[in-house]
């Protein structure tokens, strides 16, 4: 995997002098139908079946987190919502108008990480 050095500076003290951390360069992407193309190549299902089944997931997926269910994936890992919202002094005086926003967390599951244990770094 490529990376670059970069600068960040502490945003809480912008005076102060940046520090250099690796950032990870993106290669391109990768989309659903080359996805399941490669799938394909090593199963005996069919490009189209495989990217039904992503394409299907990918739809459903939404569905199930709005109501609030996480969704796991075996060894892949699992997805769930996460909210954002503003304080209240009290219970009573929370409400629904003060949640901003929600976003998507996705934990990866054990194998999934340890997969990645033996990747190899290249600068840029």
């Amino acid at each position: 995997m490529k990376y670059r050095v970069i600068e960040r500076k502490n945003p809480q003290n912008p005076q102060e002098r940046g520090k250099y951390y690796a950032n990870a360069v993106n290669a391109g992407r990768f989309t659903v139908k080359q996805f399941a193309k490669e799938i394909a190549g090593r199963s005996s299902l069919t490009h189209g079946d495989i990217e039904n089944v992503l394409t299907n997931f990918l739809d459903e997926l939404p569905t199930f987190l709005k109501i609030g269910m996480s969704i796991k994936l075996g060894d892949f890992g699992t997805f769930r919502l996460s909210l954002s919202s503003e304080g209240a002094d009290s219970p009573e005086q929370f409400n629904a108008g003060m949640i901003k926003g929600a976003k998507i967390i996705f934990t990866p599951g054990t194998e999934l990480k340890e997969s990645l244990n033996d990747v190899k770094f290249e600068l840029e």
